[in-house]
């Protein structure tokens, strides 16, 4: 076999070619982002990792339900009541944009709608 050296070099990059995303991605890795943790309240309308992978789901159904269906009834989550909004439910709780929102969704490049038609509460001034 005199091509000995030749295929173990095409293997070699090979390899390298086809694992290239892999040794990429543990270099480039951004950092998984660290949320401001809520004040006002340890309990969320829904569990953590609901509200991680499907609060848009949530927000919509509340949005279908609200505008379209007029119910407007609160949630009750622990004796404590919820309103189905993102500015007077949401926003209580995690009242910075920059600091909660836009963490997750700049990590995850996703450019959500919600600002389109919703303010951000402004800041009390002490």
């Amino acid at each position: 076999m005199y091509d000995k050296g030749k295929v173990l070099t095409g293997l070699a990059i090979f390899v390298a070619i086809v694992t290239f995303p892999v040794w990429y991605d543990l270099v480039h890795a951004q950092h998984v982002p660290k949320l401001e943790k809520p004040t006002l309240s340890k309990k969320c309308v829904a569990d953590i990792a609901y509200m991680r992978t499907s609060h848009m789901v949530l927000l919509d159904n509340w949005r279908n339900e609200v505008v379209r269906e007029e119910k407007r009834k609160l949630i009750d989550v622990e004796g404590k009541p919820y309103a189905k909004s993102l500015q007077m439910g949401c926003m209580k709780c995690h009242p910075d944009r920059k600091k909660f929102c836009d963490e997750c969704h700049t990590y995850a490049s996703v450019d959500p709608f919600c600002w389109d038609c919703h303010f951000q509460p402004k800041k009390e001034a002490n």
